[in-house]
């Protein structure tokens, strides 16, 4: 007898980042699948452009509430809280299968199929950006981390990568498998290539790299927009670089807009354990230049330009190469696009799909095993 889908989801998300985008992209796609979801969110309210963005979406039911986020300065007691809003909501929604997109609740007692995602985290970030394991400080944090995991049914990443590290760093799991993300070519359109440089970002993000970009732009022979603000996060001083043209906040309208018509998009990523954003330009044709890392090379393998995150010189000459030779900056932007194409929200949700079938059938199914 086949397994039907689970009718309704218990999610998580964060408000602030990447983590929204790829909620909301699945729950779009699990739609076809009849499955309801209820999205517990947590971070930070809704931008007014979240609200509109949920009231579209018919199998969606949002809970909001403003409690700090594991990775925040000192959130115990706002994690204890929430774990309680957490249960009680699920007594409310009574769902079949419980999503995690945060580690630390995954020990709460669910008394359901708990997935929970690793789609980044501070040890591996710390990794990654500082060249060295995170102090002592973050000790709390890393047994947070441990137990949440640890109890889970299954742990998914989103690229073989983030899962070695995070068994690395947290393992073993009961069970643990990757899956990409994914998002709606539908919402990207491949437009009339313009002669810019395109990234999006916070300037300051040590992880994202931005900032060697903009302090190179002027030895580029294209102008450079940013999707991002200019003010320094801590002393509000805004940055005033030679050919960076800083866009500020766009709408997800303007930033299609945007990706749409420029020729490469630039994102020299330290950290980057999937990145949606160099996803949504690849659907839009742009030629990439990417930060040359184990997850991005396992997500793009050779329809991207890679660089060392650490050499500026080296992103100014590759960067400069594609500008000056169109030939291969047309072959880099059909390599872009053709990948992206294995990268769908539809692809993505089939595969969750998958694992939720099987953990309501089997709980901890030997398939799963990686």
């Amino acid at each position: 007898m086949e397994v039907q889908h689970p009718s309704k989801i218990l999610m998580t998300a964060d408000t602030l980042g990447g983590v929204w985008t790829y909620a909301i992209e699945l729950i779009r796609a699990l739609n076809d699948f009849g499955v309801q979801v209820a999205l517990a969110t947590m971070g930070a309210p809704l931008s007014e452009e979240q609200q509109e963005e949920v009231k579209k979406i018919s199998n969606l039911t949002v809970y909001e509430s403003e409690y700090k986020l594991e990775w925040m300065e000192n959130p115990w007691e706002d994690l204890a809280k929430a774990g309680e809003w957490l249960l009680r909501l699920k007594e409310e929604v009574k769902p079949d299968i419980i999503h995690l997109n945060n580690m630390a609740h995954g020990n709460l007692d669910w008394g359901k199929p708990v997935v929970v995602v690793v789609h980044s985290c501070v040890l591996s970030w710390w990794r990654a950006v500082k060249g060295e394991e995170a102090s002592s400080a973050w000790n709390q944090y890393h047994e947070t981390i441990k137990a949440g995991l640890h109890a889970a049914d299954i742990v998914v990443a989103p690229t073989q990568s983030m899962l070695h590290q995070a068994e690395d760093l947290y393992g073993p799991f009961k069970q643990s498998t990757v899956i990409y993300n994914g998002r709606g070519q539908q919402l990207f359109q491949f437009g009339r290539k313009e002669p810019f440089i395109f990234s999006m970002g916070r300037v300051w993000d040590e992880a994202k790299n931005i900032a060697m970009l903009a302090h190179i732009a002027s030895d580029l022979h294209w102008p450079v927009y940013i999707a991002g603000d200019d003010k320094h996060p801590t002393t509000g001083e805004s940055v005033d670089l030679e050919n960076v043209h800083f866009l500020g906040q766009l709408t997800a309208s303007e930033v299609t807009d945007w990706l749409s018509r420029a020729s490469i998009y630039v994102l020299p990523a330290k950290y980057e354990p999937f990145g949606l954003t160099i996803l949504e330009a690849a659907m839009s044709g742009c030629a990439l230049v990417v930060g040359k890392t184990d997850s991005l090379t396992e997500i793009w393998g050779n329809a991207t330009k890679y660089v060392n995150p650490n050499d500026a010189d080296e992103l100014r000459d590759t960067i400069n190469s594609l500008i000056d030779d169109e030939f291969t900056r047309n072959i880099m932007s059909c390599r872009a696009v053709k990948r992206s194409h294995g990268y769908s929200a539809d692809h993505m949700a089939q595969d969750y799909s998958h694992i939720y079938r099987q953990l309501l059938r089997f709980k901890l199914p030997e398939v799963l095993v990686e």
